[in-house]
């Protein structure tokens, strides 16, 4: 009865931390924080398990075969050139799972690159190695500033201790209202950068001389941390992206005091110049 009790609490054990190891984003895609974002994990899920069962009906016949089949049972190979049934099958089958394939990866990749009806559009301007944003549609029209990495530099040459987001911290970083379709338009002003974003499920190059656009709606308030997807140079680990995700007024509040401070460079460059002394 003991030993029961003792297998049975290892059992519960191992299926909790089975539980735990899949909730952790360590191991999988980080929590998601869009209907997209959730789509492409529910992709991701899916073909890892279509993935797993042909897997282990693929395998299984090959090593059933191998031991109900083997010389020392007396097997004999069968005598035959071709077979009609087995030809067709080993066609339909894996068409019919193509297709199963196909139609969600198509319907998530088209629901991708559907940019219309946004409600914020912000361009994104990769550098070498910094982010330029500037938003051109919606309440926070108008505003624009640049986005750099903030970690300590005693971190970063120095040995010092890393921080919690150590290389995915920024000084000015993107602040969008929760709800709203934000369009995100990216380019480059040297090299090509990507702008990705997971938790978002956004992810889209920027190309020297194009735009690309891509969107995503966040559905709870938060930090979501990014980085440059693509290898543009020496200090490519060093331009993240980070992304704050507010209520609709903490949103109007940031816009104001954004404009706010905009305006105020503009009002004292505007002052007529004191005449000078006679």
């Amino acid at each position: 009865m003991k030993k029961t009790v003792q297998a049975a609490a290892v059992l519960g054990g191992t299926f909790a931390a089975s539980a735990t190891w899949a909730a952790n984003s360590k191991y999988n895609f980080q929590e998601p924080a869009s209907r997209m974002a959730a789509d492409i994990h529910d992709l991701h899920m899916w073909m890892i398990w279509i993935c797993l069962i042909i897997f282990v009906v693929v395998f299984g016949f090959m090593f059933y075969s191998i031991y109900a089949h083997r010389k020392s049972k007396g097997a004999v190979a069968a005598q035959f050139h071709e077979s009609t049934t087995v030809e067709i099958l080993w066609t339909i089958i894996p068409v019919l799972i193509l297709l199963g394939m196909a139609w969600p990866a198509t319907r998530t990749v088209l629901a991708q690159k559907d940019t219309s009806n946004a409600d914020i559009t912000i361009k994104a301007t990769g550098y070498q190695w910094k982010w330029g944003y500037d938003y051109i549609k919606g309440e926070g029209e108008g505003i624009a500033f640049v986005s750099t990495l903030s970690t300590p530099r005693g971190q970063l040459e120095f040995g010092e201790y890393p921080g919690e987001n150590y290389l995915l911290e920024v000084d000015n970083p993107v602040v969008v209202p929760i709800g709203k379709k934000v369009r995100i338009l990216t380019t480059a002003q040297d090299v090509i950068h990507a702008w990705w974003v997971p938790a978002l499920g956004v992810k889209q190059d920027a190309i020297p001389g194009f735009i690309r656009d891509t969107w995503f709606r966040a559905d709870r308030e938060g930090v979501f941390r990014g980085v440059c997807a693509e290898l543009c140079g020496k200090d490519h680990g060093y331009m993240p992206i980070e992304v704050h995700v507010v209520s609709a007024e903490k949103y109007a509040a940031w816009v104001a005091a954004r404009k706010q401070k905009s305006a105020a460079p503009a009002a004292a460059a505007a002052q007529p110049a004191p005449a000078s002394a006679s």
